[in-house]
Parts: C-alpha cells; sequence; structure tokens
C-alpha cells in the first residue's frame, strides 16, 4: 500500500505524525505533500526526523514556504531530504498512491 498524506495547515502535525508512524508499522509506504501553512511542520524535530528516514518522501510547495515559513526552516538546506517544487509534484502524489488523505 502506498498512501499519500496532504497537509495544508500545520495544526494537522500530531495528525500527519500518527499517520506516518501507523503506514510505518503495517509496513506500508507514504508519501506527504505539503502545501499553505502545512509546510511548517518541517520546523517540528519529530516530523523532519521521519522525513530524514525515508528521504524524498516528502515534499513542498516552494511557493507556499516562500510564503509562510517565515524563517522557521531553510527548504535549500533540506534538499537531500525534502523535494521543494510545486503542484506538479501533488499531482504526482495523486497518480501514484492507492490512497489519499487531505488534511
Amino acid at each position: 500500500m502506498l498512501l499519500g498524506i496532504v497537509i495544508t495547515d500545520e495544526r494537522y502535525l500530531t495528525v500527519a505524525n500518527g499517520l506516518l508512524d501507523a503506514a510505518g508499522a503495517r509496513g506500508w509506504e507514504t508519501l506527504c505533500f505539503l502545501t499553505d501553512t502545512g509546510v511548517n511542520v518541517l520546523a517540528d524535530a519529530g516530523f523532519l526526523e521521519r522525513a530524514k528516514a525515508c528521504p524524498n518522501s516528502v515534499s513542498l510547495c516552494e511557493h507556499s514556504a516562500a510564503r509562510y515559513a517565515q524563517g522557521r526552516f531553510d527548504p535549500k538546506a533540506l534538499g537531500d531530504v525534502v523535494i521543494v517544487g510545486g503542484q506538479y509534484q501533488d499531482a504526482e502524489l495523486v497518480r501514484k498512491c492507492d490512497q489519499v488523505l487531505v488534511f
């Protein structure tokens, strides 16, 4: 199972971390796309560690990061871990995944 998780607001951090852990416990692969204020989950050490454990499984909207991150993290410094792109990455997630949850 390939589970897609789209995070549109940073208030869903706890839900996202729980889903990533639960999916991993089931042996499922996950892809995440971060947009709008959801990009700020990357400022959380726990979420970032989950992303580092599976490089390039998390992508973010560069426009949203420029607009909402406001110095909370540096997208360029995460280039080896996170795909910095745009809404194309969201479309790819939807195409590839068996199920997609949007928060």
